[in-house]
């Protein structure tokens, strides 16, 4: 063989060169590789998890968590799609996810195209009529057709603000009060206001200045005719709203009245004095009915159960009682909190239940069954709570805060979890009163501001309604 012939073909097959005649002189080029006679083609890489996509790729635009819980419900609804399709899994409600977690695809399995090792076997019937126009058959026609559960969404900031000057920062204080006939009801300094919720209008209900005299407490009766108005001497004055004009006052007191709650044409004040006093105001000028003894500091809760049967109190002695309609002695004593409990609401859903709320050294919310006298559930807030109130139609509830967060949270019960906080005041959140329809609520400050907020919803929960618990789905 020549040996020149040798030596191209060496270099040819060693890469060093491309095939060309031989008459050319060979160049070679390292960058480019040449291949021999054989065409094999070029694969870009042999990462198939990337060409194919079978992990998805972490997203690096941020995302809120609604938007996210959004998007992967999507996905899910799109997985038993193809699966249906593909995989004829017959899935026509997303609700049966909950109970087929094994044989549905997760939203992170949408795109892993090769996974059908969950998967359940691939059925020879066909739910597809010869005559339907649809792309797909009639079980995904009736998983698409499904209802969706409307995201609840609750909105941070709140629907109207009221500049409230004079509204003092006194954590034993209870200053605001929301009627039944959609009017609100303010102590400012030593004026009543009051803001109606249908027209806007305020008009000044009363003005104590005259007597030297401030306000300290203010209350609506049942029927939102009246209004209760406790003042810093220990007076409690009624109000006739239609008419402005002041009914009675009441006497009794040694110091100011800084709680009320009605029952019925009965109301019964709290005072600094220690004690609670129970008075019919059809007779004000009868001794009161009972005199309540039992709290060593300032009473500073009052709130009547919805069956008008008990009476819980809070005072700044750490302790919180419940009394029976007719004793005069408490019938309960619970002293688990540390420090003040100002905030007392019953619920409306369960029969006995109470939740209160302790001040800054405390700073949990505590639920009591009062039919067994036993503690049920506690949470820390990490902050003071100075109010709480359910809503009428979900077993939720709202807590307004002090030091240090000036929040306003929302929660579920029992499960505990908070729905929505909200922020807005820049001092502690003393005051709390629910709408008529229990829709929105209105929180006021030493910020001198009332705020209002949509937190709660009109509907009444399906599964609420349904529960065996609930008597009044069963009365004929």
């Amino acid at each position: 063989m020549d040996p020149e012939y040798e030596k191209r073909l060496l270099r040819q097959q060693n890469g060093q060169m491309s095939p060309c005649s031989p008459g050319v002189s060979p160049v070679a080029s390292p960058s480019k590789r040449t291949f021999g006679d054989r065409f094999i083609p070029s694969r870009t890489s042999r990462c198939w998890n990337l060409n194919f996509d079978v992990q998805p790729t972490p997203s690096t635009t941020p995302r809120s968590k609604e938007t996210t819980a959004e998007a992967s419900k999507d996905g899910l609804a799109y997985a038993c799609l193809l699966k249906n399709e593909l995989l004829s899994a017959g899935i026509e409600d997303l609700k049966d996810l909950q109970t087929e977690d094994k044989t549905v695809l997760s939203p992170r399995e949408t795109k892993n195209v090769f996974k059908f090792h969950s998967a359940r076997r691939v059925s020879d019937s066909c739910d597809t009529s010869p005559y339907s126009l649809s792309p797909v058959g009639r079980k995904s026609q009736t998983l698409l057709r499904s209802p969706r559960k409307a995201v609840r969404k609750i909105s941070k900031i709140p629907f109207k603000v009221l500049d409230a000057p004079e509204l003092q920062d006194d954590f034993y204080l209870n200053l605001v009060d929301w009627s039944s006939q959609n009017v609100l009801s303010v102590g400012l300094g030593t004026s009543v206001y009051l803001w109606s919720a249908c027209t806007s209008q305020v008009t000044r209900l009363c003005d104590l200045s005259t007597d030297n005299d401030t306000v300290t407490a203010v209350s609506w009766s049942e029927r939102g005719s009246q209004v209760a108005v406790g003042t810093n001497k220990g007076y409690v004055q009624i109000w006739d709203v239609a008419v402005s004009k002041k009914v009675h006052t009441l006497t009794g007191h040694g110091a100011r009245v800084g709680a009320l709650a009605w029952n019925g044409d009965m109301l019964s004040s709290g005072s600094r004095d220690r004690l609670i006093l129970q008075r019919d105001v059809r007779t004000p000028c009868i001794t009161p009915e009972h005199k309540l003894v039992g709290h060593k500091q300032e009473v500073c809760g009052l709130k009547w159960s919805p069956d008008h049967q008990h009476l819980a109190s809070g005072g700044n002695d750490n302790r919180l009682f419940v009394w029976n309609a007719t004793s005069t002695t408490p019938v309960q004593t619970h002293m688990e909190h540390l420090a003040a409990v100002k905030a007392i609401a019953w619920s409306p859903h369960q029969h006995g239940l109470l939740a209160s709320g302790g001040g800054t050294a405390d700073r949990c919310i505590r639920f009591w069954n009062t039919l067994t006298s036993q503690p049920l559930h506690c949470v820390d807030t990490d902050s003071q709570v100075c109010n709480l109130a359910w809503s009428k139609h979900s077993n939720e509830l709202v807590s307004t805060h002090g030091y240090s967060q000036n929040q306003i949270l929302v929660w579920k019960y029992p499960s505990l979890v908070q729905i929505a906080k909200l922020t807005g005041h820049s001092f502690r959140v003393l005051y709390l009163a629910v709408s008529p329809d229990g829709e929105a609520i209105v929180t006021g400050a030493g910020d001198e501001t009332l705020r209002f907020w949509n937190v709660f919803s009109k509907t009444r929960s399906t599964k609420e309604s349904k529960s065996v618990l609930n008597l009044f789905t069963r009365i004929r």
